[in-house]
């Protein structure tokens, strides 16, 4: 496959992160139907997980070393799980405390889980560009 210029593979992050992200937004809501928060969040993080691992690995980092899968699910899923701590700390920090006192009373968890995945973006794709998916 034709390498990817960095401009290019940003924008396919992006967009992989956003389908992610959509994946991982949309099963918490389902997740919370049965859920606690907090364990929706986590349960929704291995969709997401999911999801972007397979978009990454086939349509982002298209240099990556094909035959490294095993190391780089490892690689991966440690990224994403300091980006879920990440993730867990910012959701329930802003809708447990910040919104509510800033008098925020409705989509607390929406907004708090929204700002949570965000916040992870930008370390997340510098770590797979140069560690998890490196040629």
């Amino acid at each position: 496959m034709k390498e990817l210029s960095t401009r290019q593979e940003a924008v396919r992050f992006l967009a992989v992160g956003g389908l992610a992200a959509a994946a991982n937004f949309g099963s918490r809501i389902g997740f919370s139907q049965f859920a606690a928060y907090e364990v929706a969040i986590t349960l929704a993080f291995f969709v997401g997980l999911t999801t972007a691992f397979i978009l990454n690995r086939e349509w982002v980092f298209v240099r990556a070393n094909r035959s490294a899968l095993p190391e780089q699910m490892t690689k991966f899923l440690l990224v994403n799980l300091l980006g879920l701590g990440v993730t867990l700390g910012v959701s329930v920090l802003l809708a447990r405390r910040i919104l509510p006192a800033l008098g925020v009373r409705a989509g607390l968890e929406e907004i708090g889980h929204f700002a949570g995945i965000g916040a992870t973006v930008l370390i997340s794709y510098l770590a797979h560009k140069h560690w998890t998916f490196r040629p």
